[in-house]
């Protein structure tokens, strides 16, 4: 028997697919705990040691990869921007990263708390976030993760 969930939900999995085009596996947010539309997200990731990387990343030493530390980092800033009205609808990709560091490492049975907030956002089509994630009140990974809509 699993002990319930102590976590606050404010978007599932299925609600999260909804509103990102990631799927397996590349779905890299597992739930939604703080949200506002526009401004700041908070969200999880389980780090489980049957995802695909470790099969590769390291043998013997599981370690999650900082691109996708950062890939997580940026779903939930794309989760930011999703619910916003006045934006035009399209997929928003990568377009810099400023001063990401790697604290410490990430291994399975990590829970990683990634925090987002949006800096700015120009035109309707250029954005801006800071992206914070921790594994027990631990900084692990930090930056700054520009985004453009393509059309």
């Amino acid at each position: 028997m699993t002990a319930p969930s102590t976590t606050p939900c404010l978007l599932s999995s299925e609600a999260i697919q909804g509103l990102l085009p990631h799927r397996y596996p590349f779905a890299l947010v597992d739930r939604v705990i703080a949200h506002e539309p526009g401004k700041r997200a908070v969200a999880l990731k389980n780090v489980t040691v049957n995802e695909p990387q470790f099969q590769g990343h390291f043998p013997g030493r599981p370690l999650m990869p900082g691109v996708l530390i950062v890939e997580a980092m940026a779903q939930v800033g794309g989760l930011i921007v999703t619910q916003m009205p006045d934006l035009p609808k399209g997929l928003f990709v990568f377009a810099g990263i400023d001063g990401v560091r790697f604290r410490h490492p990430v291994v399975p049975g990590d829970q990683l708390l990634i925090t987002c907030e949006l800096l700015s956002l120009k035109r309707r089509r250029f954005g801006k976030v800071k992206a914070e994630a921790t594994v027990e009140d631990k900084l692990v990974c930090s930056g700054e993760l520009m985004f453009s809509l393509v059309d």
